[in-house]
């Protein structure tokens, strides 16, 4: 396992030792057109029904989206608003909120609602981003991706996925620490899909371990992402299984935050690489625990 620098980070008034736990981040996005669940949790009521039944699933952080990220015209910042504050001042009491977006201005009114987290797709594509994040107490989320937001990258190509993503990544915490965002209140994602075709990710997703030698938490995100329908064939709605082994196989690689929609089954999976790793307890033991013995 890599070593993390800062392991124990305190996000949403909850500490958690990244160097043996792993968190779920559930997803909302209040967009009526988002690619999984297209637009289940547009409305306000059910947003934040959504995002306080996955933090009663175990969920330790959900990121609430009002823009998504595939290519598409600008949404005003004012409607971004209205979707995303509403949501962020319902769950915030309830747990730690991430807020997705690549807007400084977003993210200023965001962290004044309550919001801990900033989750920034667009790596921090906006320098200001990195002004707003430093002037509070908020985390940052540093995601590798190429294009400006919104728009297509065609027929992306890298001579080596991995080390470019990894270059991508420290340049840009070096930026974000210049502007005064300390090291500890950041977190990188490699980028699953954004900017990449399948076997791309699929390389990423192989050598993740070595990204995880950046020493930062690492999040990923490829819950029900195409890289997953398309290496097995699968349907949006019937990606859970090869997202749940994705999920699996990066915590094993270094990875510590998993985004994903389905939570239950996402936390039962992380919870049990964690009992196999002893970082947590059985939450009762029976079987072959009396003289008679159990079958």
């Amino acid at each position: 396992m890599p070593r993390l620098e800062h392991p124990v980070r305190r996000i949403g008034g909850r500490d958690i030792d990244f160097s043996r736990q792993t968190a779920v981040m559930a997803i909302v996005n209040r967009t009526p057109d988002s690619f999984y669940d297209k637009g289940a949790t547009f409305a306000l009521d059910a947003a934040v029904a959504s995002g306080a039944a996955a933090f009663a699933a175990g969920a330790a952080l959900v990121d609430v989206g009002g823009v998504k990220f595939a290519p598409g015209p600008a949404l005003p910042v004012e409607d971004e608003l209205r979707r995303v504050l509403p949501v962020v001042r319902e769950l915030s009491p309830l747990g730690a909120v991430s807020v997705d977006t690549f807007q400084p201005a977003v993210a200023k009114a965001a962290i004044a609602a309550g919001a801990a987290v900033i989750n920034d797709t667009t790596g921090v594509h906006d320098p200001a981003m990195a002004d707003v994040v430093a002037d509070s107490d908020a985390t940052l989320v540093v995601a590798h991706s190429l294009a400006a937001p919104r728009t297509q990258l065609p027929l992306p190509h890298y001579q080596d996925v991995v080390a470019e993503v990894g270059e991508f990544l420290r340049a840009r915490v070096d930026l974000a620490v210049g502007h005064g965002v300390p090291r500890e209140r950041i977190i990188v994602d490699p980028g699953h899909d954004l900017n990449k075709n399948t076997r791309q990710s699929l390389e990423l997703t192989r050598r993740l371990g070595e990204l995880a030698d950046i020493g930062l938490p690492m999040l990923v995100a490829a819950s029900n992402k195409d890289f997953v329908g398309e290496a097995l064939g699968r349907e949006r709605h019937q990606r859970l299984p090869g997202s749940l082994a994705t999920a699996v196989f990066c915590v094993l690689q270094g990875a510590r935050i998993v985004r994903a929609h389905n939570v239950v089954e996402t936390v039962d999976a992380l919870r049990m690489v964690e009992a196999i790793l002893g970082w947590r307890e059985p939450v009762y033991e029976l079987h072959n625990t009396k003289p008679e013995g159990n079958a």
